[in-house]
């Protein structure tokens, strides 16, 4: 059986990497926003600002939904059963990403991506423990940065050995973009069910877990 540190890994991978899917098909659905990682998209609202006004507001909208989403996910996981925080998260994400793709083209051009936006903010409380979020599962700076210190240690030949792992994490969302590039241009918006599918999985294995 998987160790529990392995084990919130192997999770950190696979949530990172549908994450990356996501961002990838929202990326190219919504005229290049960002639907998980608001760096960018606070770099398109200040450009925006300056220039297009329309582009300015779509991410203050994403922007705002990303922050909502962690709000509105923190609070519910205050009044979850601890055992089933993981699963009843991961499924409260696995909703809206659902309503997100069934509304897609019916709610107007912003709210379907507002939604995968406030959905992508909550799934980064997934595996928050003792209300520190331990990774950040759908922007990868502070992983890269936690990358190269650990690398300089490893070279300065400290025992830290846990940059491959910091290389993983960010290896899954990469993946998980490429693939999600790869499917939209295939299938355009309906890229985003497997991603929907996936999510419900994990939600359902972890809360099948915590009732075991």
């Amino acid at each position: 059986m998987l160790s529990h540190s392995r084990t919130v890994r192997t999770l950190a991978f696979a949530i990172a990497a549908i994450a990356g899917y996501v961002d990838a098909v929202g990326f190219l659905g919504s005229g290049a926003f960002f639907v998980s990682f608001m760096s960018g998209n606070t770099t398109r609202l200040g450009v925006g600002l300056a220039g297009n006004g329309d582009a300015a507001m779509v991410a203050a909208i994403l922007i705002a939904s990303f922050i909502a989403g962690v709000a509105a996910t923190s609070l519910l996981r205050r009044i979850m059963p601890p055992g089933r925080r993981l699963g009843l998260t991961l499924a409260f994400c696995a909703a809206l990403l659902t309503g997100a793709t069934i509304s897609m083209g019916q709610l107007g051009t912003v709210i379907p991506f507002a939604m995968l936006a406030f959905g992508m903010g909550g799934i980064n409380l997934a595996l928050e423990s003792e209300g520190e979020v331990r990774f950040g599962l759908t922007y990868m700076t502070g992983t890269l940065i936690k990358l190269g210190t650990r690398l300089a240690d490893a070279i300065a030949g400290q025992p830290r050995s846990d940059w491959l792992a910091l290389l993983l994490l960010w290896l899954a969302l990469s993946s998980g973009a490429v693939l999600g590039g790869l499917v939209f241009g295939a299938i355009a918006l309906a890229a985003l069910w497997p991603a929907v599918a996936a999510l419900w999985l994990l939600a359902i294995v972890s809360l099948l877990v915590a009732k075991a």
